[in-house]
């Protein structure tokens, strides 16, 4: 096994340099050796690297949360000239970075970043130059801000652009559902329609929780979300949903609920979940992980467990936990809440332990 274990770590060291933020610091794995801590104690919910700038979200012990950037891959960071926060008139304070996703509609100023930036409370703020930030005031004074400020953890969790589409952008408010700008940013539009908002109970209330997005490779059009009520397919850019995958189904889902959904970069209609038990115990069912996959839009899903533990593991897999690779051979990779990182080279068909020993795992991103 040990032998098998080194061969693969082997195989996949020129593929698989990732950046790991996790709970208590952001890590360096490659070849199954992690580097780090950077930032120990602080929280990294999210990463990105853009050319040869790394930009790395942490909360630090004391609760402020700030935006780093390296330009020596990650050796040393500096937070200078760069700030994301609200304006004195808006009275609030940023909790946390969630997203740090390129801006396709906004050219680079001195060959700088542009950057669209999500944070908690939900808003977007926007960079031309991956240092100066503004906030984008046609999402926060949308009137269903009073509905996502009800519920503890309202981030901003996804930012989605296209290319083909540079004056639309989606995201997905964790409290809140997903909302569309067709005109950079200026007005939003909620885009929820046909996903389902959850009963009432005494543990949560009624509510809406689009837990992240993925955009599909075959248009800009076409997204998949995953929900506290289900996995979600739309190829109207979100203007209505249709439930996909139901536990009832022959080929359907371990559940209905879970965390990451991730988009092939280059198939039509390819895509992977990770279902968890119920938002009570987000944990993999009956203690077995699964990885599903999609290559119709949604309409069947296959099983991928091969090389993943059968029984007794009980784990949990962020949102931002779950990544694939943007050149071939599109290598995927998620991490556990348990501190472990699985990775497939064969679009999901085997899995292998790459890494493990990590604090609880909260984004992950492939390096190029």
């Amino acid at each position: 096994m040990e032998q098998e274990r080194s061969s693969f770590r082997a195989r996949m060291t020129d593929h698989l340099p990732i950046a790991v933020g996790t709970t208590h610091g952001l890590f360096f794995v490659s070849d199954g050796i992690a580097d780090g801590p950077f930032f120990k104690g602080s929280r990294v919910p999210a990463f990105l690297q853009v050319g040869v700038r790394y930009y790395a979200a942490t909360v630090d012990p004391g609760g402020r949360s700030a935006l780093q950037t390296s330009d020596d891959d990650g050796q040393s960071w500096s937070t200078q000239g760069t700030s994301v926060t609200f304006p004195d008139d808006i009275g609030a304070t940023v909790a946390q970075i969630c997203q740090i996703q390129p801006d396709h509609a906004s050219p680079p100023s001195a060959g700088r970043s542009a950057l669209l930036v999500g944070v908690e409370p939900a808003a977007l703020f926007r960079s031309s130059d991956g240092t100066n930030f503004e906030l984008l005031r046609g999402l926060w004074n949308h009137p269903d801000r009073p509905v996502w400020q009800a519920e503890a953890g309202g981030g901003l969790d996804t930012v989605l652009t296209h290319q083909d589409r540079p004056g639309r952008i989606i995201v997905a408010i964790a409290a809140g559902g997903v909302y569309r700008s067709d005109d950079d940013g200026q007005t939003w539009l909620a885009r929820n329609g046909g996903i389902a908002v959850r009963p009432a109970d005494v543990w949560s209330g009624p509510r809406r929780r689009v837990h992240k997005l993925a955009l599909d490779a075959a248009s800009p059009d076409s997204l998949f979300a995953q929900t506290n009520t289900g996995t979600y397919h739309s190829d109207n850019a979100g203007d209505s949903w249709t439930r996909v995958g139901r536990v009832e189904e022959e080929d359907g889902l371990a559940s209905d609920f879970g965390f990451p959904v991730v988009a092939h970069p280059v198939e039509p209609g390819t895509a992977f979940v990770f279902p968890l038990e119920s938002e009570s115990y987000p944990c993999s069912p009956e203690g077995r992980p699964r990885v599903y996959r999609t290559t119709d839009g949604g309409a069947h899903w296959g099983m991928l467990d091969d090389g993943l533990p059968r029984e007794n593991a009980h784990v949990t897999v962020l949102p931002d936990a779950f990544t694939i690779g943007q050149s071939s051979p599109y290598p995927l990779v998620f991490g556990t809440k348990a501190g472990q990182l699985f990775a497939s080279l064969d679009h999901g068909d085997s899995w292998r332990l790459f890494a493990w020993g990590l604090p609880p795992v909260l984004c992950l991103r492939l390096l190029e």
